[in-house]
């Protein structure tokens, strides 16, 4: 069996994490998004063709041409003319039914396993306001087509980017015309499929996590962290003094210092310094290379590799990228006092994150003086860095001085 990827593209919903590497390497405990993917379909495919173009370099670089059993193979998208476009491109490498799938959500292998019985099938999960998607009309379980953003209520099924497909798929490909997006969109090509040959519908049972926005790192996160085992490496070392509680992962060479309190769910990568005397909540990801030193608190946060958070800090619901360093005393907020949803600002347009609790998303290889206090909500963008004392209210997108 073989499988498409789809990761061409440049996700600029995910800034500032997307400014300098594509979504697919984004991590969800201390695990990137296409890693995840590719150990869901091991076993189910062995040979993946996937579809780059937005830093495609760096995807070949990380994974390069095997993945466990499965052969990697890499098509490059030169123009970004959508997702049906992208799928065209891999037409004479298929020789039977595929799975696809999009590069940027993460998938249950279970419900992957349920597309295999079907030669055309769309994996389809439900959503709380379908108002906002092209949401699926069906026919007992027979796909008929896709309503986009139905004001009244049809349905509250949306695909969410995962099928089986037969070769006879590339033929529509063939068929459709630009959108109004200027655009060959995956949906106009199974909109036609299902008029000529049977696409049924198969409900996710399992999970689906979206990835559309920077802070469902935080949704997703949570959620794997749910399902770990505690597990300590070998070449790991806790003092006497430190407190472990609940499921808790640590990586090799890495110390937890005594004073260290870390209740689970906690994934802690390699070669990382924790403590002494720091709190690390439940819901947190430290990646590798870390520094988490004195009377620092952390919680429900992801933390990117060779960052150091080294003392008397907050860091809540946050993400913080790749080679930061947070000086001392550097508070996230993550709540407002009203109580109501914290909003981001995405393509200059203030998005409600249906969150009550946002800190910040910092992107890669920023700084931040002592005392430097963030409102909730507030993006970094990459190389950053905020002055001693500082107080930032709304997104930095380049240094003020």
């Amino acid at each position: 069996m073989q499988a498409v990827i789809l990761a061409a593209g440049e996700s600029s919903r995910t800034y500032p994490l997307t400014l300098t590497k594509p979504k697919p390497l984004l991590q969800v405990a201390n695990k990137t998004i296409i890693e995840h993917n590719l150990e869901q379909i091991d076993g189910i495919v062995d040979e993946v063709f996937i579809v780059v173009g937005y830093k495609a370099e760096m995807i070949k670089d990380f994974l390069g041409k095997k993945f466990k059993k499965i052969k990697i193979r890499y098509i490059f998208q030169n123009k970004p003319l959508g997702n049906a476009n992208a799928l065209r491109l891999v037409k004479k490498n298929i020789k039977g039914n595929f799975v696809l799938m999009f590069g940027d959500d993460l998938y249950s292998g279970k419900d992957i396993k349920k597309l295999l019985n079907y030669k055309n099938a769309i994996l389809a999960g439900r959503v709380k306001n379908p108002q906002c998607f092209g949401v699926l009309k069906k026919r007992e379980d027979i796909f008929c087509e896709v309503v986009e953003k139905p004001k009244k209520f049809i349905s509250d099924l949306v695909s969410i980017g995962c099928f089986i497909f037969s070769k006879n798929i590339f033929n529509v490909l063939d068929e459709i015309k630009l959108s109004k997006r200027n655009e060959y969109e995956l949906t106009d090509a199974y909109n036609l499929l299902t008029k000529k040959e049977e696409v049924k519908i198969i409900e996710v049972e399992d999970y689906w996590l979206p990835m559309t926005y920077s802070w469902n790192l935080l949704e997703a996160n949570e959620f794997i962290l749910s399902r770990i085992k505690s597990q300590k490496d070998k070449n790991a070392k806790i003092e006497k003094g430190a407190t472990l509680k609940e499921k808790i992962i640590i990586g090799k060479n890495t110390l937890i210092k005594s004073g260290s309190y870390i209740e689970g769910p906690v994934v802690i990568g390699n070669d990382c310094a924790i403590g002494p005397n720091c709190y690390l909540r439940s819901g947190t990801t430290i990646g590798n290379n870390c520094h988490i030193g004195q009377a620092v608190e952390i919680k429900n946060s992801i933390i990117g590799d060779n960052t150091n958070v080294a003392h008397l800090s907050y860091v809540g619901d946050s993400i913080i990228g790749e080679n930061c360093n947070l000086g001392a005393g550097t508070i996230t907020a993550n709540l407002r006092h009203d109580w109501k949803n914290i909003k981001c600002m995405i393509k200059e347009e203030l998005k409600d994150t249906g969150r009550q609790k946002l800190g910040i998303i910092m992107g890669d290889n920023c700084k931040t003086g002592i005392h430097t206090s963030f409102y909730p909500g507030v993006k970094i963008n990459p190389g950053c860095m905020a002055l001693p004392g500082e107080i930032i209210k709304r997104d930095l997108l380049k240094n003020n001085f």
